[in-house]
């Protein structure tokens, strides 16, 4: 169960992976070695909840890690204890999205919003930004450059939007959108941003330390 609040309304979902060598970032390990690729993991996890926390700070939100790999003592030992942790559980990153946002939902959330931690310029703006759209519209999607999405918010759960989709792959996104549309559901986007997944892509990392 989630511990924060319930009068808290708004609320933001993390997907991350522990960073344990060899097992994260590999497709960065032929440029940073399995433990840069870990340290890169690790590095952009703490830019984005620094991110959320800033976002804390001006407006009232409930946020929660899922995490892959490791376990909630590691999590804790890096992350801190004032965070509040859940394991993202089996399946393929759909079945994963889809059991975070029924929980929270269940739980009493009326806006709910999941990122991951591939995109370094997701800052408290955009997701301001995206906690607004949903007051007037059911979907809200970030698309990623690479043709699959670094956001999504809803404000009710649509499981249809998470089965049928070639994870991992430049399709995400426009699958997500036909089932939408399909479904006539109310679409606003956000502004197309880059995830840092392969070596090309560390200059984006790079400019987003500099700020």
């Amino acid at each position: 169960m989630l511990k924060s609040s319930k009068s808290l309304k708004q609320h933001l979902i993390i997907f991350t992976r522990y960073p344990e060598p060899g097992k994260t970032k590999t497709r960065m390990i032929p440029a940073l070695g399995a433990v840069g690729a870990a340290n890169l993991q690790r590095e952009m996890t703490e830019h984005t909840i620094s991110q959320v926390k800033e976002l804390q700070k001006a407006t009232d939100i409930s946020l929660e890690v899922r995490f892959s790999d490791g376990n909630l003592q590691l999590m804790q030992n890096w992350l801190g204890l004032d965070l509040f942790y859940q394991s993202q559980g089996e399946g393929d990153l759909g079945l994963r999205m889809a059991r975070s946002l029924f929980d929270a939902f269940e739980f009493g959330r009326e806006q709910v919003i999941v990122i991951g931690t591939d995109c370094p310029d997701v800052n408290s703006q955009i997701l301001t930004k995206a906690f607004e759209q949903l007051h007037t519209c059911d979907l809200v999607l970030g698309p990623a450059i690479d043709g699959g999405y670094y956001l999504i918010g809803l404000r009710r759960l649509i499981p249809e939007l998470f089965v049928n989709i070639n994870w991992g792959t430049s399709q995400v996104l426009q699958q997500t959108v036909d089932i939408a549309e399909e479904l006539k559901i109310s679409l606003v986007y956000l502004p197309p941003l880059a995830d840092v997944d392969f070596p090309e892509d560390l200059p984006i990392w790079e400019r987003a330390c500099s700020k």
